[in-house]
């Protein structure tokens, strides 16, 4: 492992995040409700001490290793998480500790949407962008977005993009190429978040309020311009367009782009995932809208429909807007909700999650296990798409399953014994690691309440999450150090 090479590119991803500065010091400067200077400070600080770095290390070597991949993502994403608290650091406007601006920074980054902040809706129109932004830009990947943009890093991009895309199959490339995979990516995501402002536009809102929004629903992100969230508009139109591309959103890209490519929905319909996921929504979004009905949460069955269909789809792509406060909804629902985050959306999508196929495969895995009991000596072969499924991507499935159970067994303890209540610790645990954003206890309203150990904690599961457990728990083992 050659860490002058690792150097030069954390002096790249500084440089690239020094960039994102400068988007929302125009918004402020448009709208001229201040809070401008935060971030050319930001600017300024990032872009300076990436130059350093890369104009340093500019000549060392380009061979970037597989193992290398993993530490790069890692670090990559604490450095831009750090990178975003520093605009919010310096603003007046929101006076946060760097505790406090680091967490809503990598909420923001990771598309988790926790935040601490209260009364959204008179900060800065710079400050509501910024956090948008990073939804966007957490979304699919900045450092897959390094990979289509800056090719002249010449490294082993495949190596990053498998450390850093979500879903247990990483290998499948919709492109020859690696950069042009990522490019392709981006493209596609583009266009549909520039349709979705669009849409949010027709059905109503200004066009800040739109792009801010387009730019948290495409990336499951969750933060919104409202302390309301969605619930601000009261429109039943703009629930169904956000309904629409939060699905959309949470669906494998690779599909979005063979249905492209070959202008048919087959692409969907040959897809067990999707197929599946669809199918989950539908049945949770029933289940969750007849308890509200029943329990009298809403007085007509319309309301408990639209409100249960949209916070349904909210949670099980763990984008977390409201349209009501759920945390406040009777219990079996509320807990219901934040349970169907861990299924999450398909691998592949900006969703958070365990990813959908992973659910199915250890439904198989488990159905397997239950008829060799019935037949010993019986042989039996796990398919997905008519496909049999490579040995190694079972054993995956399974060693995260385990992982996602103790990490998640881990950081509701260590929040408990930082003095937070059950309810809020393994909520907020959940919430974070499957990059969800809304809990329940403390943490319903919003996370300021938390002590500052466990928004660290928090930080860290989310991270974690992100990046699917493994590109983090790698860089802890004996055997990643060995030369």
């Amino acid at each position: 492992m050659n860490p002058r090479v690792i150097l030069k590119i954390m002096g790249m991803v500084l440089l690239v995040s020094s960039l994102t500065m400068l988007p929302p010091a125009l918004v402020g400067w448009h709208y001229g409700d201040g809070d401008v200077q935060p971030f050319l400070e930001g600017f300024l600080v990032l872009f300076l001490s990436g130059a350093v770095l890369f104009l340093r290390y500019y000549q060392a070597g380009t061979d970037l290793k597989i193992r290398a991949g993993f530490l790069v993502v890692a670090v990559s994403w604490i450095l831009l998480g750090l990178s975003g608290a520093i605009p919010l650091y310096f603003s007046d406007a929101l006076d946060l500790s760097f505790t406090d601006a680091t967490f809503e920074s990598v909420s923001g980054l990771t598309t988790t949407g926790a935040t601490i902040l209260t009364h959204i809706d008179g900060l800065p129109h710079s400050v509501l962008y910024f956090r948008s932004q990073l939804h966007w830009l957490g979304g699919m990947g900045i450092i897959v977005l390094a990979i289509a943009i800056l090719p002249m890093l010449r490294i082993g991009g495949m190596q990053m993009f498998k450390a850093e895309t979500p879903g247990p199959m990483k290998d499948q490339k919709l492109t020859p190429r690696i950069t042009e995979t990522a490019k392709t990516l981006w493209l596609i995501y583009l266009g549909i978040t520039v349709l979705c402002v669009l849409c949010y536009w027709l059905a109503g809102m200004e066009l800040f309020d739109a792009v801010c929004h387009a730019f948290a629903t495409l990336s499951t992100g969750g933060y919104s311009t409202h302390d309301a969230s969605l619930g601000y508009f009261n429109s039943p139109l703009i629930e169904m367009v956000s309904v629409f591309f939060m699905a959309v959103s949470a669906i494998n890209f690779a599909s979005h782009f063979m249905a492209w490519k070959h202008a048919t929905i087959k692409a969907y319909l040959q897809d067990s995932e999707v197929k599946t996921f669809i199918a989950i929504l539908a049945a949770l979004s029933l289940l969750i809208s007849l308890g509200l009905y029943l329990t009298g949460t809403f007085p007509s069955l319309f309301s408990a429909l639209r409100y249960g269909i949209f916070n349904t789809v909210s949670f099980v792509t763990t984008t977390g807007f409201g349209t009501a406060p759920a945390y406040l909804w009777p219990a079996a629902i509320a807990l219901l909700l934040i349970l169907s985050s861990a299924i999450g959306g398909c691998a592949g999508s900006t969703g958070g999650g365990m990813k959908v196929v992973r659910v199915i495969l250890l439904y198989k895995i488990s159905l397997k296990e239950l008829y060799r009991l019935i037949h010993p000596h019986g042989k039996f072969i796990i398919k997905l798409n008519g496909r049999t499924v490579d040995y190694r991507v079972l054993d995956s499935v399974s060693a995260f399953f385990v992982l996602f159970a103790l990490l998640f067994s881990l950081f509701t303890l260590l929040l408990a014994a930082y003095g937070e209540d059950l309810v809020t610790a393994a909520s907020a645990t959940i919430a974070s690691m499957t990059n969800l954003g809304p809990a329940l206890g403390k943490a319903g309203p919003h996370y300021a309440e938390l002590t500052d150990a466990s928004k660290w904690t928090l930080a860290l599961a989310m991270i974690a999450g992100r990046l699917e457990l493994f590109t983090v728990l790698v860089l802890l083992t004996p055997a990643y150090w060995k030369s």
